[in-house]
């Protein structure tokens, strides 16, 4: 039996990379998706893929730092499919890079706003939608980075990523009585258009596999499984979890 039947779920940044793979998965496991992220050609492509394949979705194009854009993606989860039971709030940015002292003010206001204040705005008008469905899950995108391993340049990207496990761990205690659980994921690098930014030399990316156990990077498809686990009535009892799923760079010193 698919894993998420009957449920509607929505996903930020599903235009590329996690986001877009989850949206593939979750439609594939039975979910009817309501996906946005900026550009609206790879939206509409995801969308015509996913019915390609006897699935449901709709695409609201948007900026996660719009209020407006949380209000309308909940309206259309509610409109389009008759409510909302997962919400995968896993857009990001690794903002500007540079040591501390040297990060704009203007480069930390956005990577926070893109990272962390777009996720308190999505909970802020999922979690009501959850409540009238009698529970849900939320699942937000953080990394390993400034949780187990400090990376230098990435002050601001580290700071608005470790602040959702914060705010992940305060909506499980709030709505844990309500059927609503809340959970981090923490990927390691995982081979995305936004990671090789990172990796965009063959040193780099070399590096960076080192940096792990695997000695390789994730493919999207292997971050979107652990997503639809923390989706999944699979993890009923799990909630305020940061859930490491980094191939071993946490814990790797070869």
């Amino acid at each position: 039996m698919a894993q998420l039947s009957n449920k509607v779920a929505i996903i930020t940044g599903a235009s590329s990379g996690i986001g877009y793979a989850a949206a593939k998965l979750f439609a594939s496991e039975g979910a009817r998706v309501v996906v946005t992220a900026r550009r609206h050609a790879e939206l509409e492509a995801l969308v015509a893929e996913i019915e390609s394949r006897g699935g449901e979705a709709v695409a609201v194009v948007g900026d996660v730092r719009d209020e407006q854009l949380a209000r309308t993606l909940v309206q259309t989860a509610v409109s389009r499919f008759g409510g909302l039971d997962i919400a995968f709030n896993n857009v990001g940015s690794t903002g500007e890079s540079a040591p501390v002292p040297d990060i704009s003010l203007d480069g930390w206001r956005e990577t926070l706003d893109i990272n962390l204040t777009s996720a308190f705005l999505g909970a802020k008008y999922q979690i009501p939608a959850m409540e009238d469905r009698g529970g849900g899950s939320i699942i937000f995108t953080s990394t390993f980075v400034g949780y187990t391993v400090g990376f230098p340049g990435m002050g601001a990207y580290a700071a608005s990523k470790a602040g959702l496990i914060g705010l992940t761990q305060v909506i499980a205690a709030e709505f844990g009585a309500k059927g609503i659980r809340a959970n981090a994921l923490l990927p390691g690098g995982t081979d995305t258009p936004m990671g090789r930014t990172v990796t965009n030399t063959p040193e780099s990316l070399a590096f960076v596999e080192s940096l792990h156990a695997m000695k390789r990077l994730a493919r999207p498809e292997e971050i979107a499984r652990s997503a639809l686990y923390l989706a999944s009535d699979a993890s009923s009892f799990t909630t305020g979890s940061a859930l490491v799923v980094d191939g071993g760079v946490s814990i790797s010193r070869t």
